[in-house]
């Protein structure tokens, strides 16, 4: 087992067909991977939540003998910004190393 190393990738960073399938599925949660042949991309949603201000956090990232697994965690907002009645759709990206092996969702 290894722990791989990531990038989050910010919305500028995101290549533009992954961008439109993220936009398309963003209401959901959604697991999703995407590969350019050169980087592996994570993708993790948390779908609609009623407010901005929530984060996500990457509690793993590894690889063992036969898969990549990854588990994130969805962070509230803090109690100021809850007054924020716009609703978010949080997402991650991340970027890794381009591998073989099945993701599985932690």
């Amino acid at each position: 087992m290894r722990d791989l190393d990531f990038t989050v990738l910010g919305e500028e960073m995101i290549p533009e067909e992954l961008k439109a399938v993220l936009e398309e599925r963003k209401s959901q949660p959604f697991q999703i991977t995407y590969t350019d042949n050169q980087y592996l991309y994570i993708c993790i949603g948390y779908g609609e939540q009623e407010t901005g201000g929530y984060s996500i956090a990457v509690d793993a990232l590894y690889l063992t003998e036969t898969n990549i697994c990854a588990g994130t965690s969805l962070l509230g907002p803090e109690p100021s910004e809850k007054s924020n009645r716009t609703p978010s759709y949080p997402y991650i990206v991340l970027k890794t190393e381009y591998l073989e092996q099945t993701v599985l969702f932690e």
